[in-house]
């Protein structure tokens, strides 16, 4: 034993620690370290549903490609990493079309954006909206250490490009070039887009008409009716909305009238709010009408439907819009409501109310606005919004492009114009009179406080607060679920669970193909030198012995 540890620590006296010192540092130097290389984000698949057998939004979810920047991927194989405020309609469009798949950073601060920047990002994201993409899309919230990955991955494409307008360089160079490359590969787990089988949208309502000491529930039935609807929007491009002001406004609606009901019930309200908005062609509203018209005579008399759509925006022309689909008759209770809202507008800040007329197209597979729903059934109904066209990209959109505060303000001078109107119209109190005629005034008084709680609201599918503050201020409130038919369904959802996405650092593939030639090179070499070792010996020998008689 004894002499074998002698013959190891002759080993070392000999020239092998020479050679260690060579050996480890390269073996050091090409040696990756698997931390660095690799990053880990959370992402968001972009959203897929179906309505009336028609698909929208990303129909795939497996994505295990090479990452390439906005301007140098070519095929299939390539995955394009991106920012969302770089990419253009044009470029989704060829992405969609011939790219192995897409990963989008969203901005760090929407409301922080240029207009001109705010603008296209709308438009860019309708445009990814109204079609299916049948590759993996992935949204990414803004995160400092993939925003670099981006630019790395970018610096490097505007570098190729100076060379390529530059004089060509020769082709050990360029293949010396793409052997030195880094590249980035791109893993997505956890990723689903399997259907939904609990697809199912909420419809939540309840009623202000509070009873009176020897008064019946069939007393109050017999009171004219007013019925107020929103919708909360629970996906857009991605699986999560920043805030729903509509629902917001609704509440606080709620909240005010709620005190007023308790001592002078001339109206019975109807507050409805339904978790499918445009993109799903309201759907929860044609499911609570068809549910409840044949069954209660006096919705179907109803003098007239207000449904509140994008009220959330500090636009500049500071413009209320009512949307009609039939122009209101001289004389009726929403000619009366609509004179009385321009009138009461004029106070706050001199905000003019103005009507837009647009007939129902039977054709379109998708309506504009809500209250066509009501219209269909011959009920009169309009919608109240900040948006003039139906078309207009911010009813969908995911981004807040106001602060907090501007918001609030929007909010907050909107919500004091509807809540005095209905007020006006309800307790006959004459709008003309200005100041004289508020009724939301002193401890009534409508402050931003009061609607700030509203903002965020979740569907009652992941909480029940929206079910809750119906039942703190309206009676008979009940929640009911629409669900897809089975053999014909009018809309179907989709698993929406958040993934991961890992981002390696790895060399192409021609630089495993270098390495081979590298490794069979230095095998062959080694294997003549140490066959050969007596003629190469006896070589060095003479060659020094031939410096030493010449020195």
């Amino acid at each position: 034993m004894f002499e074998e540890a002698d013959n190891f620590a002759d080993l070392f006296r000999g020239g092998l620690p020479y050679y260690l010192l060579i050996t480890l540092p390269i073996l050091i130097i090409c040696s990756s370290n698997p931390v660095l290389a690799a990053s880990e984000f959370g992402v968001q698949r972009m959203s897929q549903y179906d309505v009336h057998g028609v698909a929208y939004g990303c129909r795939a979810s497996a994505l295990n490609l090479e990452a390439k920047s906005l301007y140098t991927w070519q095929t299939s194989r390539h995955c394009v990493l991106t920012r969302l405020q770089d990419m253009t309609i044009d470029h989704f469009r060829e992405i969609r079309a011939k790219a192995g798949g897409l990963v989008v950073l969203l901005p760090e601060d929407a409301a922080a954006l240029s207009l001109e920047d705010k603008q296209h990002i709308h438009l860019l994201e309708q445009a990814m909206m109204v079609q299916d993409v049948p590759v993996p899309v992935y949204f990414s919230k803004y995160d400092p250490k993939l925003n670099g990955i981006i630019d790395e991955v970018t610096r490097t494409t505007v570098r190729n490009q100076k060379q390529s307008t530059q004089k060509r360089d020769s082709a050990f160079s360029e293949i010396f070039g793409s052997i030195s490359a880094n590249g980035y590969q791109v893993v997505v787990s956890g990723a689903s887009h399997a259907v939904n089988k609990q697809s199912k949208i909420p419809i939540v309502q309840g009623e202000l008409a509070p009873l009176k000491p020897g008064k019946t529930l069939d007393g109050d039935n017999k009171l004219p009716l007013i019925i107020v609807t929103a919708h909360l929007d629970t996906f857009g491009l991605t699986n999560s909305r920043q805030s729903n002001s509509d629902v917001a406004v609704l509440l606080t609606l709620v909240e005010l009238f709620s005190k007023l009901h308790a001592s002078i019930p001339k109206y019975r309200l109807i507050f409805l709010v339904s978790e499918s908005g445009l993109l799903l062609n309201f759907q929860g509203m044609k499911k609570w009408l068809d549910s409840n018209l044949d069954e209660n005579v006096q919705i179907q008399h109803a003098e007239f439907v207000v449904c509140l759509d994008t009220l959330g925006k500090l636009l500049t022309n500071e413009n209320i819009y009512m949307h009609v689909s039939k122009p209101p008759k001289e004389g009726t209770s929403m000619s009366g409501f609509y004179k009385t809202l321009r009138t009461v507008a004029q106070r706050y800040g001199n905000v003019s109310v103005e009507g837009v007329h647009k007939k129902i197209n039977l054709a379109d597979t998708l309506l504009a606005w809500e209250h066509e729903r009501f219209s269909m059934k011959r009920m009169p109904a309009f919608t109240l919004s900040n948006v003039k066209s139906h078309k207009d990209p911010l009813r969908n959109t995911i981004f807040d492009d106001d602060t907090v505060e501007e918001q609030l303000d929007a909010l907050e001078r909107n919500v004091k114009i509807i809540a005095e109107a209905l007020a006006s119209h309800i307790y006959n109190v004459p709008a003309e009179d200005g100041a004289a005629g508020e009724i939301f005034t002193g401890s009534m008084a409508i402050s931003r406080e009061q609607i700030k709680p509203w903002l965020n609201i979740r569907s009652t599918q992941q909480n029940n607060d929206l079910k809750y503050a119906f039942e703190k201020y309206l009676r008979n409130v009940k929640v009911t679920y629409e669900k897809p038919d089975a053999r014909e369904p009018d809309f179907m959802l989709y698993d929406d669970r958040d993934a991961l996405l890992n981002i390696y650092n790895v060399k192409p593939a021609v630089f495993d193909l270098f390495l081979t030639f590298m490794i069979a090179a230095y095998l062959t070499a080694a294997y003549f030198a140490i066959f050969h070792f007596p003629r190469l010996y006896g070589f060095v020998c003479r060659m020094t012995v031939a410096k030493t008689k010449v020195n």
